[in-house]
C-alpha cells in the first residue's frame, strides 16, 4: 500500500507520514492510485454537499469549490497558471516555454486563467447542486486524475530529471492501461450524461496532448497539472449543459 500513501501525500493535503523516501518504482506505481485519490476527493465533496443540502445552492457551491481547491493544496491550479504563462510568454519557442514554467512567479495570464477556470467551476457547481445532480461529483476528480495516466502512457516526459522522469521510466504500462480502461467503463454507469461529458473531456485531453507535443515535444509536471484542471472543468461543464437537453 506504500504507493497509495505516496499518491495520497502528493495529491492532497492529508498529513501522510512516509516511513522512508519512496523509490523510483514506488513513485511510478503511485500513478496507478491517482484515480482512487480522485474518488476519495469526489466522495468528500459529495458527502459535504449531501450533508449541508439545506443551504442555498449559491453558498454550497462556494463551499464545495473552496473545499475542492483546499483538498488538493492548489497543486494543479499552480500547474495551470504556469502553463498558461509559459504558453503565452514562450512565443512558440520550446526552451523559452520550459524556462518560464520553472519561474515560481505568476504572471497576468496565469492569474487570468485561474479566475476563468474557478468561475467556470463555481457556476457549474451551482447549477449541479441546484438540479440535485451532486452524485456526479464522485466522477469529475476521477476523470481529472486519469489524465496523468493517459499522458504518461502516450507522451514523452521532456524534463531529464525529477519525479516525472521516474514515473515515465518505471510505470507498469500494461496495468496502467487496464486501470485506465476499467475506470472509464465504470464512469459510464453514470448514464448518457456521464458518457457525453467523458467524450468531451477526452477530446480536450487529446487536443492538449497534441499542443504539448507541438510546442515542447511532450509533457512536464505543470502541463499535467493543467490537464487535470482542464479535464475536470470540461467534464463538469459538459455534464451540466447536457442536463438541460438529455
Amino acid at each position: 500500500m506504500s504507493a497509495f500513501w505516496i499518491a495520497l501525500q502528493f495529491l492532497t493535503i492529508f498529513p501522510v507520514q512516509l516511513k522512508s523516501v519512496p523509490s523510483p518504482l514506488q513513485n511510478a506505481r503511485a500513478l496507478l492510485f491517482y484515480p482512487v485519490i480522485g474518488l476519495l476527493i469526489g466522495g468528500i465533496l459529495y458527502a459535504v454537499v449531501s450533508l449541508f443540502h439545506a443551504l442555498p445552492a449559491v453558498l454550497l457551491a462556494t463551499i464545495c469549490l473552496i473545499l475542492w481547491v483546499w483538498l488538493t493544496g492548489g497543486l494543479h491550479l499552480d500547474g495551470l497558471a504556469d502553463t498558461a504563462d509559459a504558453w503565452v510568454g514562450g512565443f512558440g519557442d520550446k526552451d523559452r516555454t520550459l524556462s518560464i514554467m520553472k519561474d515560481p512567479s505568476c504572471g497576468p495570464i496565469g492569474v487570468l486563467s485561474l479566475i476563468v477556470l474557478c468561475l467556470l467551476k463555481w457556476s457549474c457547481l451551482y447549477v449541479l447542486i441546484d438540479k440535485n445532480l451532486q452524485v456526479y461529483l464522485l466522477m469529475f476528480p476521477v476523470w481529472g486524475r486519469l489524465a496523468p495516466l493517459y499522458l504518461f502512457l502516450t507522451t514523452t516526459y521532456v524534463r531529464s530529471h525529477g519525479l516525472g522522469t521516474q514515473m515515465a521510466q518505471y510505470l507498469p504500462r500494461p496495468l496502467a492501461w487496464g486501470i485506465l480502461l476499467i475506470a472509464l467503463l465504470i464512469c459510464l454507469l453514470g448514464g448518457i450524461k456521464a458518457a457525453v461529458a467523458m467524450v468531451f473531456a477526452s477530446a480536450v485531453l487529446w487536443y492538449l496532448r497534441r499542443k504539448f507535443i507541438q510546442r515542447i515535444g511532450g509533457i512536464t509536471g505543470d502541463t499535467i497539472g493543467a490537464s487535470i484542471e482542464m479535464v475536470e472543468a470540461v467534464s463538469l461543464s459538459s455534464l451540466v449543459i447536457c442536463s438541460f437537453y438529455l
